[in-house]
C-alpha cells in the first residue's frame, strides 16, 4: 500500500525486532491515516528536494516501543514519527532545511557530531492542527540522552 508517491506502508512498519519477536506491528486504520500525512508533508518533500529517503524507524506499536526501550507514549506509537537519513546528505544539513522549508510538530537531530556529516539521524514528526515547532539536538552526556534547543541552523553547532 502506498502511503505517498515514493513511500510505502512496508517501508514505515518494518521492524526487525518486532519480527524477531513476533510482535504485531501493524497500524490501525486512524494510524495509516497518520502515516499518510506524515509522508506527505514531511517524508515526500524531503524526498523530492534530496533524493533517497532512508527510513530507520516508522510505525512503533506500544509493544515493540516498550520492547525496544522506548515510550508508549512515543509519537512513534501514534503513527506521528520517524526517523530517518538522505544518504550522502549532511544530517545538520538535512535539519536545517526541514526547519525552514516543512512545518514539523517536532524535529530532532539525534546524535549527530559536528564535523561529522553521516554521524546521527534525523526524528520528525507531523500532527494535524498547530505543531510544537520544536526543534532539537540529542546527545549523550555521562550516558545519558540530554535535549538541547536549536535556535539557529544546525549546521553552526559546535
Amino acid at each position: 500500500m502506498n502511503l505517498s508517491r515514493n513511500f510505502t506502508l512496508s517501508e514505515l512498519t518494518k521492524s526487525d525486532t518486532a519480527i524477531r519477536r513476533g510482535i504485531n506491528n501493524n497500524p490501525n486504520a486512524e494510524q495509516i491515516e497518520k502515516l499518510k500525512a506524515l509522508c506527505e508533508n514531511i517524508l515526500q518533500p524531503v524526498r523530492d528536494h534530496f533524493g533517497r529517503v532512508k527510513v530507520t524507524s516508522g510505525f512503533r506499536s506500544v509493544e515493540l516501543c516498550e520492547a525496544i526501550g522506548s515510550s508508549a507514549r512515543s509519537q512513534h506509537a501514534r503513527a506521528e514519527a520517524a526517523d530517518f537519513e538522505c544518504i550522502g546528505v549532511d544530517n545538520a544539513e538535512l535539519f536545517d532545511w526541514i526547519k525552514s522549508n516543512l512545518s514539523p510538530d517536532q524535529l530532532i537531530l539525534e546524535f549527530y557530531t559536528p564535523g561529522e556529516p553521516n554521524s546521527g539521524w534525523i526524528h520528525a514528526s507531523w500532527v494535524e492542527g498547530t505543531p510544537r515547532a520544536s526543534f532539537l539536538h540529542a546527545f549523550k552526556e555521562n550516558g545519558r540522552t540530554k535535549y538541547k534547543p536549536v535556535m539557529g541552523k544546525a549546521t553552526e553547532l559546535v
